[in-house]
């Protein structure tokens, strides 16, 4: 393990495979961390994997710096991670969170993205669109932990509960997969880093509207807002098993306007590198060697 200092962050991130390989970024989910790629390892590639805000080792350099948990944010991280090693251009992939800050700097800085690799589609949030409509009852019911976060119940029960309550979610979010316990219990101390419970209150919160993101992000904010396409070439990969939601390779499709390729993993949920790595690899390597 390393790190690396940002503007706001002294990030902690796994690095292996070749110094001198063609960088290659992924990025980890809620409630997940890194060693969620620890069996993607891309021939050639310099593959570097990072502590997101609120996991692990990964530490805020500033008590007054908001612990914001935001769309933006995450994207910011990203960058920051980049300039912070030198990085001009990755390749750069993810799930959850982490896809979603992938696909934040793909769309917004796509000259410092060589290709993405994304599950589920296009994860940029649309936040006016989540604070006004509701969703059928079905989906309602399987975002039942964001609308707990929403109260300081919510919060409290994180708090108090965080690994019972993470666990849950794993085994709820892939049903398929006989190792969720065992694997679960490696990643379980990456959950109690000093500012887990307030980021992910706080990117639950600001979702819904509920509360302010971190003025220092709102121009970005404002970007997404206005549901950017992503020109880099993509790889979107859809699990048919996750318990959260199950998306097809078209869903969001209109939002990807360079090459672009879609491919269903079988019997695969939420957390697809961890339970189907040999996918993830290959979804890499094919941005890696152009072959999308």
């Amino acid at each position: 393990m390393k790190i690396v200092s940002t503007e706001v962050l002294d990030i902690a991130y796994l690095e292996t495979g070749s110094p001198d390989g063609a960088p290659v970024v992924l990025l980890h989910g809620f409630p997940y961390d890194v060693r969620g790629y620890a069996g993607v390892a891309p021939p050639g590639a310099r593959v570097i994997v990072p502590f997101l805000r609120g996991f692990g080792p990964t530490r805020f350099r500033s008590p007054d710096t908001m612990r914001s948990g935001q769309q933006a944010a995450l994207g910011h991280d990203l960058l920051q991670l980049l300039d912070a090693l030198g990085i001009a251009r990755a390749v750069v992939g993810g799930y959850d969170w982490g896809g979603r800050a992938a696909c934040v700097v793909a769309a917004l800085h796509p000259e410092r993205v060589t290709g993405l690799v994304t599950v589920g589609g296009y994860n940029i949030q649309d936040i006016a669109a989540s604070a006004a409509e509701p969703e059928s009852p079905a989906r309602e019911k399987a975002k039942w932990y964001q609308h707990y976060f929403r109260s300081e119940l919510g919060r409290r029960g994180l708090e108090q509960h965080r690994e019972e309550l993470c666990r849950t979610l794993w085994r709820d979010w892939s049903p398929t997969w006989e190792r969720v316990d065992e694997e679960f219990a490696r990643t379980a101390p990456s959950l109690h880093n000093p500012d887990f419970v307030d980021v992910v209150v706080h990117s639950y919160r600001h979702r819904y509207g509920d509360v302010p993101g971190d003025p220092r992000y709102a121009g970005m904010e404002e970007r997404l807002a206005r549901r950017p396409p992503i020109t880099v070439p993509a790889v979107s990969l859809a699990p048919d098993s996750d318990g959260f939601v199950v998306n097809t390779p078209d869903d969001g499709r209109e939002q990807f306007t360079g090459p672009f390729r879609g491919h269903v993993l079988t019997s695969v949920g939420h957390n697809p590198p961890q339970e189907q790595p040999a996918s993830f690899e290959a979804a890499i390597s094919s941005l890696l060697s152009g072959g999308i």
